[in-house]
């Protein structure tokens, strides 16, 4: 390329990136640099959220509600070591990683998929889920033995 194209070049490109991320910006979107760091910081997010699901009072189901997240964060983490990381010993824990953490996630929403649907009396606080005896902080206290 003819050196004074170039020069004509770099501007055009260097605007096109100020459009491409003002343009995310306007929608809500950050203009995030693309490092290990950021990309782990959003798959933690991402994971912190969904392992929030409300209980449903299943405890089966709430197990796996919120493993399967978890076990998805791990991936994008190891993902991110694949991506970004020069171990050897590092990137090849990360590949077993996201082939066992892959399976893990298919047993747990076939689960899922085959327990019975939550009724309301299955739900957090239902008389069904309070114990027959009295809570633990309702009993007194003995000192001594």
């Amino acid at each position: 390329m003819p050196p004074s194209r170039f020069r004509r070049s770099v501007p055009a490109f260097a605007l096109l990136l100020g459009v491409v991320a003002g343009a995310a910006m306007a929608h809500g979107q950050a203009a995030v640099a693309d490092t290990f760091a950021s990309v782990v910081q959003a798959a933690m997010a991402r994971m912190d959220r969904g392992m929030m699901a409300p209980a449903s009072g299943d405890a089966d189901r709430d197990f796996a509600a919120m493993m399967v997240p978890h076990h998805q964060g791990a991936v994008e983490m190891a993902e991110a070591e694949l991506r970004f990381g020069r171990d050897p010993v590092l990137r090849r824990l990360a590949q077993g990683i996201i082939v066992e953490q892959r399976q893990e996630i298919a047993v747990m929403r076939q689960a899922l998929a085959a327990l019975p649907p939550v009724t309301p009396a299955d739900a957090p606080g239902s008389s069904r889920n309070m114990p027959a005896s009295m809570p633990m902080h309702s009993m007194p206290i003995h000192k001594g033995h």
